[in-house]
C-alpha cells in the first residue's frame, strides 16, 4: 500500500501509477448478489442458459456497474491517504465499460493519480481506475474518479 501525507505528497505523485489491487474472485454467487441489491436481473448476468443460447455468451457477465463498485475497495488496498480529516466519493467524469467480465474471472484494478486540485477546505483529487482481467490484455473498464478530501 502506498501512503501519501498531505497536499506535497499528492501533487509529488501527480501522474504516478499509486498501485495494483490484488485480484478479486467474481463467481455467480456475487454477481447474483449484486442482481439483487440493484434490482438488475437482466438475463445475462443471472441465467447462464439464456445467456448462451441468446445473447451468444459463453456463460453469464458481471454488471459494468459491479465491476465500477469494486473501486473504493481496490482503492483502500491500493493508497492511505494522511493529513485530511474526511474523504467524500465527489464522482466520475467518465467512465467506459470496454470488454465483458465473464462469470469465475479474475479483477484487479491499477490506479494512477490524474488531478490535484486544491481549494479552500481541502482538496479534489482524480485518479484513473483501470479494471483488467486475468489473462486479458485490454482493460475491460476504465473510470476516472474524484474524491474531495477535507481539512
Amino acid at each position: 500500500m502506498r501512503v501519501l501525507d498531505g497536499i506535497e505528497e499528492l501533487n509529488a505523485a501527480l501522474g504516478e501509477e499509486l498501485g495494483v489491487s490484488d485480484w478479486f474472485d467474481i463467481d455467480q454467487a456475487a454477481i447474483d448478489r449484486f442482481a439483487a441489491a440493484t434490482g438488475d436481473h437482466y438475463f445475462i448476468h443471472v441465467d447462464p442458459a439464456r445467456a448462451k443460447a441468446e445473447a451468444g455468451l459463453d456463460s453469464t457477465i458481471a454488471h459494468g456497474l459491479f465491476t465500477l463498485s469494486l473501486g473504493p475497495m481496490f482503492s483502500y488496498t491500493i493508497l492511505a491517504v494522511r493529513g485530511f480529516g474526511s474523504t467524500l466519493n465527489y464522482g466520475y467524469d467518465k467512465v467506459r465499460f470496454t470488454g465483458p467480465v465473464p462469470v469465475d474471472s479474475r479483477v484487479r484494478m491499477r490506479m494512477r493519480l490524474e488531478a490535484v486540485e486544491s481549494s479552500e477546505r481541502g482538496v479534489r483529487v482524480g485518479c484513473r481506475q483501470t479494471f483488467e482481467i486475468e489473462g486479458a490484455e485490454k482493460p475491460v473498464c476504465v473510470a476516472e474518479s474524484i474524491a474531495r478530501r477535507y481539512t
